[in-house]
């Protein structure tokens, strides 16, 4: 279940009903919650155009400057304490912002806290004034972020480590405590399209693959010689699908039984988890129960799951 987008339902979530939102979740079947990450929002965050109806996905360039954006981390771990078998899947984080030995250490951290339930997506997104307010090279993002998953590993895995690097150097270092396997939490990989580098991340580090919309045949195909040249193959990969509601007007909710038909192609197709939003299909806080009690029922009668 999507849980930091749910700002149209009535009355609007405070950060306390988000966590109790997840306990809800748990409780109705849901297997995992997902918060995703800006540290702050410029501009030109809507300069696409925000979304005809707001219950729709917060998609690149579409998202008012006001929307808000709890910390992951601390959201993360409030709902840890309030669960017990509920995944935490930050998805995504924008980690070429943070400094990879701090990520590592909170990552770690709360992996551990929750007893090894967190999944994480690192992302380079798409907000230039994110990254000019932040004093990052929006433009070398991407070697970033590289160079980051290679730190995270070592020092997830080993003590001490030494890095040297384009954009990070240290020498040797502990990072304690660590997560709670060896090689960090679990990892996932996604985006608006499956280029080369997300193909090559998810292949050497990747453990699931969470594209945002729908990707190609020559997408998964990319994807697919990525993993054989790691001697991997799209077997072992956690493939994460979606509901998206259909929206007959600005103002109105997406019918979730339409939604629901639209994943049996999904299944079909090798995707295993589903991820979900209740307020594309209720406008009421006290509906949301309702709305991961129909997914989970739906799902869990539907072969492919």
């Amino acid at each position: 279940m999507v849980l930091t987008e749910n700002w149209t339902l009535n009355p609007r979530p405070s950060m306390s009903d988000l966590v109790d939102i997840a306990v809800e979740a748990e409780s109705a079947g849901v297997d995992g919650v997902m918060v995703s990450d800006h540290v702050v929002l410029g501009p030109s965050s809507n300069e696409s155009g925000e979304a005809l109806n707001l219950r729709d996905y917060a998609m690149p360039g579409n998202q008012d400057p006001a929307t808000p954006w709890p910390s992951p981390y601390v959201l993360l771990a409030a709902i840890a304490a309030r669960t017990a078998s509920l995944r935490l899947v930050l998805g995504a984080i924008v980690s070429p912002l943070r400094h990879p030995l701090i990520t590592a250490k909170d990552l770690g951290t709360l992996d551990l806290l929750s007893n090894g339930r967190l999944v994480v997506l690192p992302t380079v997104s798409w907000h230039r004034d994110e990254y000019a307010a932040l004093g990052v090279d929006f433009h070398r993002r991407g070697e970033i972020l590289d160079e980051q998953l290679d730190v995270w590993r070592q020092v997830w895995t080993t003590s001490p480590v030494a890095f040297h690097g384009r954009h990070y150097d240290f020498e040797d270092v502990w990072v304690e405590p660590k997560a709670t396997r060896p090689g960090g939490p679990v990892l996932w990989f996604g985006g608006s399209t499956v280029h080369d580098a997300v193909a090559r991340r998810l292949a050497k580090y990747g453990s699931g693959f969470n594209p945002l919309g729908r990707p190609s045949d020559q997408e998964l195909r990319a994807l697919d010689d990525a993993l054989a040249a790691e001697g991997r193959s799209r077997a072992e990969i956690e493939m994460v699908g979606g509901i998206r509601g259909r929206f007959v007007d600005a103002n109105s909710v997406a019918s979730l039984d339409e939604a629901l038909e639209g994943v049996r192609e999904q299944l079909a197709n090798g995707y295993s988890s589903i991820c979900f939003r209740p307020s594309m299909f209720t406008d009421d806080r006290d509906g949301v129960k309702n709305v991961c009690e129909r997914v989970v029922g739906f799902l869990s009668v539907t072969p492919g799951t």
